[in-house]
């Protein structure tokens, strides 16, 4: 099963575009939002992607103003109205997969949109915020032989599944958008309270927190572009 990891913040076309420098030989999935809301933009930054050297991309159909996939209040386009936008973004792509993600919240909605878009050329379908394994059963019996992706953050509507039970319920794909994320956030804040402990004293090699320093950094920023990396992983932005 393909994994990929914790997503960048930042505007998708621009954080491709930097890590494909970084990680030349890995695949790049980009999460394009809602195409930022006209057809003719989402297929401008679809086509910049994939000459920048993207993988694929990750196309939704929430409304703005947008909010997580996991959060309550979500909105969705009508439905027609995002498959109009969809076949517009799979007709000016080249080989760059594309994966159709809905947002619905209500079962018959999630239902009849996943059965829509595992209808079209997409080659994926991703309904996120899904909240139960028999939820995913249902959405795989009517998207036919579509690959599913399914989507793990931390303290989300999603169960917490292990990739072979993923595997075992018919996803092909897990995206992981979360844990690098969070753990940063833990990171930092326990960095600051340290600091705080410590009068301001940063803290030696070594010590807890000293282990990474500005020759450490730049080793890792030097490997990182200068050696290929094999294509293992996909790196979602």
């Amino acid at each position: 099963m393909p994994l990929t990891s914790s997503p960048v913040n930042g505007p998708a076309r621009h954080g491709g575009e930097r890590l494909r420098g970084a990680f030349p030989r890995h695949h790049l999935l980009v999460d394009i939002d809602d195409g930022y809301v006209d057809p003719e933009v989402a297929c401008h930054v679809v086509r910049r992607l994939e000459r920048s050297g993207a993988s694929g991309v990750i196309l939704e159909d929430q409304k703005r103003p947008r909010r997580c996939g996991h959060a309550d209040g979500k909105l969705v386009l009508p439905l027609e109205e995002y498959l109009d936008k969809l076949h517009q973004v799979l007709a000016s792509r080249s080989d760059l997969v594309v994966v159709a993600r809905t947002d619905a919240t209500e079962e018959d909605d999630i239902l009849r949109r996943a059965a829509a878009l595992a209808g079209t050329e997409a080659d994926v379908v991703l309904v996120d915020g899904v909240r139960s394994v028999e939820e995913i059963r249902r959405i795989r019996t009517v998207t036919g032989d579509k690959p599913l992706l399914f989507n793990q953050i931390a303290g989300g509507k999603s169960p917490r599944l292990s990739l072979s039970e993923l595997t075992g319920l018919g996803v092909g794909v897990a995206i992981y958008s979360t844990p690098c994320l969070f753990a940063a956030h833990r990171a930092m804040e326990t960095a600051m309270a340290e600091l705080t402990y410590a009068d301001g004293r940063l803290p030696a090699a070594g010590e807890p927190g000293g282990e990474i320093g500005v020759r450490e950094a730049t080793e890792l920023l030097a490997r990182n572009l200068g050696r290929p990396h094999p294509a293992r992983t996909v790196l979602a932005v």
